[in-house]
């Protein structure tokens, strides 16, 4: 719709032209489509997914459509994948400095930006996709989210989320910690730090990059998301052993970031619908990728002979162990620390709940199908 105030400023309407208007009414401007095309918004959006890709890349695309749906057409957002306008991992700095609107990516690509991001994607033995999306919208975890961004001249948005992910794909069988020594694993973040704390080399690929690197023995292990984002990269073929759960991503946040001049810039109709693209993507991602993992599980048990396997309990202790000190380590002083504590005591709070919902519901439902 276009209201007054926005043909005003497009000088569509005005006193003069009105009163012209009115004079002579075969000189009234156009009221249709000439003033939408001057009001019409058109923003880039850089990503750290590769082309095409299942569930990430389309969340992104996703959300570009119903910014575009929603607005009637009058915004316009162009999606870039990974190295079409910028290498995935300079997706951050492209936003913060302008050569892009907006990012879609995992906000612990940017731990060495602050090391509290990682707590707005996923951290160890951290919050499943229900908890954090509870800790962001209601329990603080915006406000914090918006002063650390906000020192980089970004404003962020939840804008879809995985569900629980995989531990990995690994070439050798997982017997003891004895074999996370030396292991040249792909896995960012603090699951990255965990894996060294044990022993291992962690190693932060973009996904283009990471078949390729198991491909060649570059590394011998590589996590991702869950089966089916994991089934279009094909690391099935190169790793046989498939590890779960994924104690170092519970449930991933995946964030759009919006340049900040260019956020305080729109309206706020605007910003609103940004804000609700991302939330409909969000809500949508995590019901489909618990559909798809759920498919793609069978179809590579069943066709393509993974072998699915469980972390051996000493290694579970172990990268809990490790969990609580890297997280700790993470808030030291500053927006971090307040962004640790507040974090922590969500997930409390929420544990205590789950521990008498979700827990034991799950073993309920597992002892008595």
């Amino acid at each position: 719709m276009i209201n007054r105030r926005n043909l005003v400023g497009a000088g569509v309407l005005g006193l003069g032209g009105a009163a012209a208007a009115f004079a002579n009414p075969s000189s009234a401007p156009a009221f249709g489509a000439p003033a939408i095309s001057r009001n019409r918004r058109r923003l880039n959006m850089v990503t750290t997914w590769p082309k095409g890709l299942p569930g990430l890349g389309e969340a992104a695309e996703r959300v570009a459509q119903r910014i575009s749906d929603m607005s009637d057409g009058a915004m316009e957002v162009k999606v870039f994948a990974a190295g079409e306008l910028v290498p995935p991992f300079e997706s951050f700095d492209a936003v913060a400095n302008g050569s892009a609107d907006m990012y879609h990516g995992a906000e612990y690509y940017w731990t060495a930006k602050s090391p509290a991001y990682p707590f707005f994607t996923a951290v160890p033995f951290g919050m499943t996709a229900q908890e954090i999306m509870g800790w962001i919208d209601a329990g603080g975890g915006q406000s914090l989210w918006d002063e650390l961004s906000g020192q980089f001249g970004i404003k962020s948005i939840q804008a879809a989320n995985t569900g629980h992910q995989m531990g990995g794909w690994f070439r050798k069988e997982i017997k003891s910690l004895d074999d996370f020594v030396g292991l040249k694993m792909r896995i960012p973040g603090q699951g990255g730090d965990v894996l060294r704390a044990l022993g291992g080399a962690a190693i932060a690929l973009p996904g283009g990059e990471i078949y390729q690197a198991l491909q060649t023995g570059a590394i011998d292990a590589t996590e991702w998301v869950g089966p089916w984002n994991d089934f279009a990269l094909g690391f099935y073929r190169e790793a046989p052993y498939y590890y779960g759960p994924g104690f170092h991503e519970p449930g991933a946040s995946l964030a759009v970031g919006v340049n900040l001049r260019v956020w305080e810039g729109l309206t706020p109709g605007e910003q609103a619908i940004i804000k609700a693209a991302c939330e409909s993507v969000n809500h949508t991602s995590l019901g489909e990728f618990t559909y798809q993992n759920a498919v793609h599980l069978d179809l590579l048990t069943r066709e393509h002979g993974v072998q699915m396997r469980s972390f051996p309990p000493d290694v579970v202790k172990a990268m809990a162990e490790a969990a609580w000190d890297v997280r700790a380590a993470s808030g030291k002083d500053g927006i971090e620390k307040r962004i640790y504590e507040s974090f922590e005591a969500g997930l409390k709070k929420m544990r205590a709940w789950s521990n008498w919902s979700d827990g034991p519901y799950y073993a309920a439902r597992a002892a008595n199908k």
